[in-house]
C-alpha cells in the first residue's frame, strides 16, 4: 500500500481519487494553502526545514506536527499534509535535524525531544496558530510524538502514534539479541536517502541484494561498508552501544503514566513494533488516558491506509468535536484466519485465558504438565552455518509475515514439539511467552522459540516467536517474550512448537565467542539440551479465548 500511494501521489492521481481510496470523509475545502521552505530556528541555532498548509482563512486554528526524517517532500509526507488541510486542518510538516532540508548532524531518535519541544513552541507562537496542537504519523514520526508529548506544556490536544513504541530499544535488542534484518534494512536506507523518490523507489531491489549480503558480513560494526559502500553513523552507534545507560533518553515509556492526552494507535499483527505498542497501550490503559487501539492483519509497511483514516478521524473528534466516528469500543483487533474484527474493552481482552502448553518426550505439545523425569532433547548451533528463519516482524514487507517453515524445521538444530489435531477451531488472542529450560556447554548462546500453525496437508507457518540471549545464569528457566497475536487455529490443524539457538537473519547470530556485538568474528559451536520433565516443564504460555 505504501509504494502504491507515493506512485498515485507521484503521478499526479487527483485527490479525490485518494480521499476515496483511503476511505475519507468528504473534504471541506478543494483549495490548499501552502508556505514551503521556512527555516525555523532550534535554541542551539541549528535550522530546521518546514512547510505549514492550511485551508483559506485567516482565523488562527490548531496545528498538527509531522516531523519526519524521510524528506518532508516525499510523496507520502506532501499526501498526508495536503489531505489534511483538506479536511480543514492545519497541518506543519517538518524535516529532522541534520535530514534532507534541515541543518545539523542526525543523531537517530537521540535528538527529537529537544528539537520537538522547540518547534511546538515555535508554532505556537505564529498569528496562524490558535495554541493547540495535535501529532500524528507512524513508525519514526511516531518517535517523534513520544519524545514531545509527555514533557510539552500545555499538554497536546491529541496523538496519533502508529505503528511505532515509546521505547524504540526494545526494537534494538530484543530480549538482549540484536536485531539484524530491520536495523541494517534501516541503515542502509537512511544512509543512501539521498535523490528523489523515483530514484529511490527504482534502485531499492539493488540495496536490498546489497543489504543482503551486508548480514552475512563479520564482524558486524563494519557490515555498513558491505551495504552502502561507506560507514552509516546510526549503525556504528547501534552496535556499539548494546548495554549501559547509552539509550535510556530516548525510552519514554515512564513518562506515561502521568500522560492526559489522547492517543489512538494503529499496528498490525506482523508489525516489528507491535510488544512494545501494546506495553505503550497497557501503561496508558493503568493511567486511564483517553485511549484506543487498532491492531489489523498487517505488517509495517501496509497498514498505511488504516493508519491515515484512524487519525483522521481522532484529530476531527478531539480539535474540532466531531465524535461521530469516535463511538467504538477501545480495543480493536482482526482475529487472523477467522476473517472477523473484534471488540473489546480492554487488552489483553478479559475474555482471554493465559494456558501452558507443555513440551514433552518423543516431540509431543500437550496441555496437560510432564510427568517424566530426565527428559531432554539436545542439539547444536553452530555460527558459520545459523540456524536460518523465513518470515516474522521485519521492515522488508516481501519478506515479512507468514511463511512455510517446512525447510527450517528439517534441521537438526531445530527442535520440534507437535500437539494431535485439533477437534475444535482454537482461538488466542493477547500475549505470548515462553519459559524454557535450556542449557549451554559455555552459557553462551540464544533461545528462539517460534509457535506454528500446522495445517492439514502438513505445512508449518508460523504465528508468533521471540529470541532471548543467556546470561550465563543455569537452573531457572529461560523466559521468552514472543510476539502478541489474534489468530485462529482451525479444526483439523495443529500447533507445532519450534526451539532453535537463532533466527539468522532476522536476529544476528550469536557468535559464541562472547566477544562484543561490533568487532566479534570468531567462531564456537554452541551445544544446548532442552528439558521437558516433571521438575523443569519447559512451556509455552498461549492466550486462550473462552468460547462465546
Amino acid at each position: 500500500m505504501l509504494e502504491e500511494l507515493a506512485l498515485a501521489w507521484t503521478g499526479r492521481l487527483s485527490a479525490p481519487f485518494l480521499e476515496k481510496l483511503l476511505d475519507l470523509p468528504e473534504p471541506v475545502t478543494a483549495e490548499v494553502q501552502a508556505r514551503r521552505g521556512i527555516k525555523v530556528r532550534m535554541p542551539d541555532g541549528v535550522q530546521l526545514a518546514t512547510d505549514h498548509f492550511r485551508p483559506p482563512g485567516q482565523d488562527p486554528l490548531p496545528a498538527v506536527i509531522f516531523r519526519t526524517p524521510y524528506g518532508k517532500h516525499g510523496a507520502i509526507s506532501q499526501m498526508w499534509a495536503t489531505l489534511l488541510a483538506r479536511q480543514g486542518f492545519q497541518v506543519v510538516l517538518q524535516d529532522t535535524r541534520g535530514q534532507f532540508g534541515s541543518q545539523g548532524k542526525f543523531d537517530a531518535f537521540r535528538q527529537e525531544r529537544a528539537d520537538g519541544l522547540a518547534t511546538a513552541a515555535w508554532v505556537r507562537e505564529q498569528p496562524w496558530c490558535d495554541g493547540t496542537l495535535a501529532t500524528a504519523g507512524p513508525s519514526y514520526l511516531g518517535h517523534t510524538q513520544w519524545a514531545v508529548a509527555p514533557y510539552v506544556e500545555p499538554p497536546l490536544a491529541a496523538m496519533c502514534p502508529a505503528i511505532t513504541t515509546s521505547n524504540f530499544t526494545e526494537l534494538f535488542y530484543p530480549g538482549g539479541a540484536f536485531n539484524l534484518h530491520n536495523l541494517l534494512s534501516w541503515s542502509a536506507s537512511i544512509g543512501s536517502h539521498g535523490g528523489s523518490q523515483i530514484k529511490r523507489l527504482l534502485r531499492t531491489n539493488a540495496l536490498e541484494k546489497q543489504v543482503r549480503r551486508a548480514m552475512d558480513h563479520l564482524p558486524l560494526g563494519n557490515a555498513d561498508n558491505v551495504a552502502i559502500g561507506k560507514p552509516e553513523p546510526f549503525w556504528r552507534t547501534v552496535t556499539d552501544h548494546t548495554n549501559g545507560d547509552y539509550w535510556d533518553e530516548i525510552n519514554h515509556t515512564p513518562a506515561l503514566t502521568k500522560l492526559s492526552t489522547p492517543v489512538s494507535m494503529v499496528t498490525g499483527w506482523w508489525d516489528l513494533l507491535l510488544v512494545g505498542q501494546l506495553r505503550d497501550y497497557d501503561e496508558l490503559q493503568k493511567a486511564d488516558c483517553p485511549r484506543r487501539i487498532t491492531i489489523g492483519p498487517w505488517d509495517h509497511m501496509k497498514s498505511l491506509k488504516a493508519v491515515v483514516s484512524d487519525s483522521f478521524s481522532w484529530l476531527a473528534a478531539h480539535l474540532r468535536g466531531d465524535i461521530s466516528s469516535s463511538h467504538r469500543a477501545k480495543v480493536r483487533v482482526y482475529l487472523q484466519k477467522a476473517g472477523q474484527w473484534l471488540d473489546f474493552e480492554q487488552w489483553p481482552p478479559k475474555e482471554s485465558t493465559p494456558t501452558p502448553i507443555y513440551l514433552q518426550a518423543d516431540h509431543a505439545l500437550d496441555w496437560q504438565a510432564p510427568q517424566g523425569d530426565d527428559s531432554s532433547d539436545t542439539f547444536t548451533y553452530d555460527p558459520a552455518d545459523p540456524t536460518p528463519v523465513v518470515g516474522g516482524s521485519l521492515l522488508d514487507t516481501r519478506a515479512a509475515g507468514q511463511r512455510d517453515n517446512s525447510s527450517t524445521e528439517k534441521r537438526s538444530d531445530v527442535l520440534v514439539y507437535t500437539t494431535t489435531v485439533l477437534t475444535s477451531d482454537l482461538d488466542l488472542i493477547g500475549p505470548v511467552s515462553a519459559s524454557i529450560y535450556a542449557t549451554t556447554d559455555s552459557g553462551q548462546g540464544d533461545v528462539f522459540v517460534r509457535l506454528c500453525d500446522v495445517d492439514r496437508k502438513g505445512v508449518s507457518r508460523n504465528v508468533s516467536d521471540g529470541i532471548v540471549r543467556l546470561n550465563g545464569a543455569a537452573g531457572s528457566p529461560i523466559e521468552v517474550t514472543m510476539h502478541p497475536t489474534g489468530y485462529r487455529f482451525a479444526r483439523g490443524h495443529r500447533l507445532r512448537i519450534q526451539v532453535s539457538g537463532g533466527a539468522f537473519p532476522n536476529h544476528a547470530r550469536n557468535t559464541g565467542s562472547g566477544e562484543p556485538l561490533a568487532t566479534a568474528s570468531r567462531i564456537v559451536p554452541i551445544h544446548f539440551e532442552v528439558h521437558h520433565d516433571k521438575d523443569r516443564p519447559s512451556s509455552v504460555t498461549l492466550p486462550v479465548m473462552r468460547a462465546s
